[in-house]
């Protein structure tokens, strides 16, 4: 029968519509969320590249600031080393000067020893006659001292002064006592030694028998008067064994300047 259609299937109809309506709009509505879901994911992972690129950024400018402080400390160091290295070129300049003014200084003295050592020598022979072996020698030996390549200039120049100061400083102020032989009416003869400083010079024979004082105006040995002979004896007991005691002795007067 071909007639209006009935409202079954218009109902039938309409609700086809309806559904083929919802399905188109429900995979409308899919579509937008997987895509706003990629857009997501997409920023997301956009995010992730820009946290790592800022993360990067941080650790290289932190490394940047860390390179630049000892960037300042290596300046500051070098600044110190260079300060360092000035100053040492100066003190090497110093030295260098002071080894020249040393090398200058060591032709200057060498024939300054030589004359201190002759003029030692000269004195020995102008002043009273005591020890004069042990004086010779320490002259000879400075003599041969002066000619060792092993002995420094320094040390050579020590014993020159200290030999100085023993003839002048030691012999001068100290008294002593000692054997020696002595020429008496051209006989020689061991004799016992008394010096008081450089001001007397005496000497007594063993038996006690003659005594003698040495006269340095006329350089020669002079015979005491016997009663002299009791009291050197009891000066070189005195000296010899460090007691204190009076004892006269002759002294000649002091020369007039």
């Amino acid at each position: 029968m071909t007639g209006k259609p009935t409202r079954a299937a218009l109902l039938v109809s309409a609700l086809a519509g309806i559904l083929g309506a919802s399905l188109a709009q429900a995979q409308t509505v899919q579509g937008v969320l997987d895509a706003e879901a990629r857009r997501i994911q997409q920023a997301q992972e956009a995010q992730d590249q820009i946290d790592g690129i800022v993360s990067t950024t941080r650790a290289r400018f932190d490394q940047y600031q860390g390179l630049l402080k000892e960037i300042d400390g290596l300046q500051v160091y070098n600044r110190l080393l260079q300060n360092q290295i000035d100053d040492q070129n100066t003190k090497l300049g110093e030295l260098r000067e002071s080894i020249d003014q040393v090398t200058v200084v060591e032709r200057q003295i060498l024939p300054l020893m030589t004359r201190m050592i002759a003029g030692l020598e000269r004195f020995i022979d102008l002043d009273v006659p005591f020890l004069l072996d042990e004086r010779h020698e320490r002259v000879a030996a400075l003599k041969a001292l002066l000619n060792r390549s092993d002995v420094t200039t320094a040390e050579q120049f020590r014993n020159v002064v200290e030999a100085w100061q023993i003839e002048v400083n030691d012999y001068g102020s100290n008294s002593e006592t000692y054997s020696a032989e002595l020429e008496i009416d051209g006989t020689m003869r061991q004799v016992e030694f008394l010096k008081i400083g450089r001001v007397a010079l005496l000497y007594l024979t063993p038996d006690g028998s003659r005594a003698g004082a040495w006269d340095q105006r006329t350089r020669e040995w002079v015979k005491l008067d016997s009663s002299y002979n009791d009291e050197i004896r009891r000066g070189i007991e005195t000296v010899r064994t460090g007691s204190p005691a009076l004892f006269m002795i002759p002294v000649p007067p002091p020369e007039e300047g």
